[in-house]
């Protein structure tokens, strides 16, 4: 399939690495949810793969427990424990651009390129998903070291690269539920941020064959939010939290829901839900990377202000 990124394509790089930023990137905003009897696989309940206990540890410590410093450890081991699998480069390369290592983006992004090509052999499906994971990594570093203006003709043939060998895993899978909730998230990036674009297809891509259910949830409710459906977002935060009820990534998302539908309906008692939902996500924020709990605070305080100014 050939897509043309041409014209907008600054503006569509910058938006898919704001999801490394806001989701911890996009390897590991699309790869979570332990259940056991899935022999270690959090996507699949037929033909599941084993990807390491490690691994698997550190998948439940993300996004489970939104517990980042327990993610890093297990990630640490599985790095020497569990070497065949990219999905842990691909962890501990979104975890570098989160904290600013540039030198780690770099790193474990090609090791995650490199480790997809290995996979090619035993299994093309997912050696072709985390191929692309691997150039959109690479990609990311590019856009974080030369800016988006600059970076933005090499980060676009990485985007290309990224397409083409999703377009590789669909036709050996279509309704693969790893595939269609990584390429479902990045497609929503693009719906979002791009006037002609339709979220559609990519909201039915997510509600059909994507798994584990609360990060489709969750990722729905990110396209509902920034397409200010917030009566529709604030319904898929809650079934994601129903879901992952320890993540307090996840009340922070539903503090942004609400307090931007109160602003919307000037409701007082929607913004004092927020605020609440902000405060519930900072009852963990030793456990939150720094700069995420910044923002936290600061959406809190605005929140905080507004509510105030309502009430003179």
């Amino acid at each position: 399939m050939t897509r043309n990124f041409s014209s907008p394509h600054s503006i569509i790089y910058s938006q898919l690495t704001r999801l490394a930023q806001g989701s911890v990137g996009v390897a590991i905003a699309f790869t979570l949810a332990i259940n056991p009897s899935w022999a270690g696989d959090p996507f699949r309940t037929s033909e599941p793969r084993k990807i390491g206990d490690n691994t698997e540890a550190a998948f439940k410590a993300v996004f489970q427990q939104g517990d980042y410093p327990t993610a890093e450890r297990h990630l640490n081991q599985a790095i020497s424990s569990e070497s065949n699998e990219p999905l842990a480069y691909a962890m501990k390369a979104s975890l570098a651009y989160i904290n600013n290592d540039l030198a780690g983006l770099d790193n474990y992004g090609g090791k995650t390129l490199v480790t997809g090509q290995k996979l090619l052999a035993t299994d093309p499906l997912r050696g072709n998903i985390y191929i692309a994971v691997g150039h959109f990594l690479e990609g990311a570093a590019i856009i974080t070291r030369e800016g988006t203006l600059r970076g933005a003709p090499q980060a676009l043939s990485r985007l290309r690269q990224v397409y083409e060998y999703m377009d590789r895993a669909e036709a050996i899978s279509p309704r693969d539920p790893e595939l269609n909730l990584l390429k479902g998230y990045m497609d929503l990036m693009l719906s979002v941020s791009l006037p002609f674009a339709n979220p559609d297809e990519a909201i039915n891509r997510l509600q059909k064959n994507a798994a584990p259910q609360y990060l489709t949830n969750r990722g729905i409710a990110l396209a509902y939010r920034d397409l200010r459906q917030y009566a529709q977002a604030l319904d898929y935060s809650n079934q994601a939290i129903k879901a992952a009820s320890d993540n307090p990534e996840l009340y922070y998302l539903k503090a942004q829901i609400l307090t931007a539908q109160g602003r919307q309906e000037k409701s007082q008692q929607l913004i004092r839900e927020a605020i609440a939902n902000f405060d519930k996500a900072l009852t963990k924020k030793s456990q939150l990377p720094r700069q995420l709990v910044q923002q936290i605070e600061r959406e809190r305080n605005s929140a905080v202000n507004n509510l105030n100014s309502a009430g003179r």
